[in-house]
């Protein structure tokens, strides 16, 4: 299904009302919310309904509603559950949030999914000679190994975990490594490797 970027923004704007209200939002209410008129919300339901992603009963304020089908499978990769926030300074305690990166608003509808990718907002700088910043996303593709010198999402024994360069030394241990030379780096006998980072996104 060939949707362009605006009919998306519509789509998943439905998708989230329906999600925190349990209701489809009005006409009206869409237009208010991407800040266009109710005429043009109206073309674009008009299109939706005409390819298939949406379905409306007539004469009934919110009776939108997104056709269950491979679309919904295909747009649903732009949106990464948000877990957490992640320390490039000094280890944190891992934290779960039942929130999510919506791709689809931050860089538009071209990027495509990734399976088994979730997302974390950097905390501190101890990163920031590789270029992630405090108050950047990154991406991470969940696996449990890693190669010298990739940036990994690390558990330590104590808990906590931390974003870092994953070294594995010649006598056994593991350094993970900062890219800032303010911070040393952490040498563990094990850790376990909860994911490589493989994107670093950034909004201005």
């Amino acid at each position: 299904m060939n949707l362009t970027p605006k009919q998306l923004e519509v789509i998943d704007l439905i998708q989230r009302w329906r999600c925190e209200r349990g209701v489809s939002p009005t006409m009206q209410e869409i237009a208010a919310e991407l800040g266009v008129s109710k005429v043009t919300i109206f073309e674009r339901i008009e299109a939706l309904i005409r390819k298939g992603a949406l379905t409306r009963e007539p004469n009934k304020a919110r009776s939108l509603s997104i056709v269950e089908n491979d679309f919904l499978e295909e747009t649903g990769g732009l949106r990464f559950p948000l877990v957490g926030r992640i320390a490039a300074g000094m280890p944190i305690e891992r934290c779960e949030d039942q929130d999510a990166l919506n791709l689809n608003e931050m860089f538009g509808p071209r990027i495509g999914a990734q399976a088994e990718t979730f997302a974390l907002q950097v905390e501190g700088d101890s990163m920031k000679d590789d270029g992630i910043m405090d108050g950047d996303y990154v991406l991470i593709q969940k696996q449990q190994t890693a190669r010298n010198g990739e940036r990994v999402i690390a558990l330590l024994p104590d808990g906590e975990t931390t974003l870092k360069t994953f070294f594995k030394e010649a006598n056994g241990t593991v350094r993970l490594q900062p890219a800032n030379d303010d911070f040393e780096p952490i040498i563990v006998k094990d850790c376990n490797i909860q994911g490589v980072v493989t994107a670093v996104l950034r909004s201005y």
